[in-house]
């Protein structure tokens, strides 16, 4: 090369790219052929799903960014959908969901953490007894229930301790269905084990539904699970005699399918039931007994000052025997959304 070759414009010296020449695109692959499946658990980074019959594991594809797959997604699969030991398929896209069961860490955070997607019904599990039943939980369970748009269903444990009579006084207003169980002594395994005429109304509303089960720890949510599907082996715990509380015994939701039909999604036990996500607005309107009495209510009205309608409406037993104790529970809601915890 000349000496003055660097002057020469028409010399140019380039650096070989390492990607190629191949332009880059944002499209995306439709993956027409992809196969569906149902998250049925999640441990790890590894989605174990159902495609039929088959168990498929999987893993999340780098295209869909840190979009949470939770159990009971329905999921579109690339790769080795076989099913077989040692493979593992894509997860390329999720399904629209229908429903999203979600709660928050308290009511001061608004950051939804989702429980289960496509879910239809949701088992409120409460103990009569050891541990004592907490009604304000049941509460917001409820409504998490309606806002998600599943059907709620009670089931009261271990009826053989305490009468549910004055518990389902406080529900009778909202006809919420509920199934009551009670022991029937250990099993040959060791285990509790429960009245096998019970566990059977349970399943009675299980079958070809989705439903998610929750409830605190030590209510006996696990053994319920153990009863409706055998072969499940979820652990059981006791309640601390001194906190009155449950130990934790499910670390992590599973969805477990019922012989009939249907799937059952067991999730760990809560001890709170944050509704931050949920405007205090709407709470009103999933208390159906109460919501036409807020008509006469005055703009921007709480529900829970000397002004509300609700008084009246309640007074002229537009809301039932029961409305008083309905009345009181929702503005036990509206008070621990806004911080305030009175009554």
């Amino acid at each position: 090369m000349s000496r003055y070759d660097h002057l020469d414009e028409s010399v140019v010296r380039t650096r070989p790219s390492r990607r190629g020449s191949r332009p880059r695109t944002k499209e995306r692959p439709a993956h027409e052929d992809a196969v569906v499946g149902m998250v049925v658990g999640v441990d790890r980074g590894r989605y174990t799903t159902r495609v039929g019959e088959r168990t498929v594991v999987a893993m999340r594809a780098r295209e869909l960014g840190r979009t949470r797959i939770v159990v009971g997604d329905r999921v579109a699969m690339v790769g080795d959908t076989s099913g077989q030991p040692d493979t593992l398929a894509r997860i390329v896209r999720i399904e629209e969901r229908e429903t999203v069961l979600r709660r928050s860490a308290d009511d001061s955070d608004t950051v939804e953490r989702i429980i289960v997607a496509n879910a239809d019904q949701l088992v409120v599990v409460t103990a009569l007894a050891n541990p004592e039943p907490r009604p304000r939980m049941v509460d917001r369970c409820l409504v998490a229930a309606y806002d998600a748009g599943l059907d709620p269903l009670l089931v009261l444990t271990k009826a053989d301790l305490a009468d549910p009579g004055p518990f389902l006084e406080h529900y009778r207003s909202l006809d919420v269905p509920h199934v009551i169980t009670r022991a029937a002594g250990p099993a040959s395994d060791g285990r509790e084990s429960l009245d096998p005429a019970s566990v059977e109304e349970v399943r009675a509303h299980l079958v070809d539904r989705v439903s998610v089960l929750v409830g605190h720890s030590g209510v006996g949510k696990s053994t319920l699970v153990n009863a409706l599907v055998p072969e499940a082996g979820r652990a059981t715990g006791s309640v601390n005699e001194v906190t009155g509380r449950g130990r934790h015994t499910s670390t992590s939701a599973v969805a477990l399918p019922l012989p009939e039909g249907g799937w059952v999604v067991d999730t760990p036990g809560v001890r709170s039931f944050g509704l931050g996500h949920v405007d205090p607005a709407t709470f009103v309107e999933h208390f159906d007994d109460l919501a036409p009495g807020t008509a006469g209510c005055p703009r921007g009205c709480s529900h829970d000052e000397p002004d509300c309608a609700l008084d009246e409406w309640v007074a002229q037993g537009h809301a039932g025997p029961s409305g008083p104790g309905r009345l009181e529970s929702l503005r036990r809601l509206l008070r621990s959304r806004s911080g305030d915890e009175r009554g």
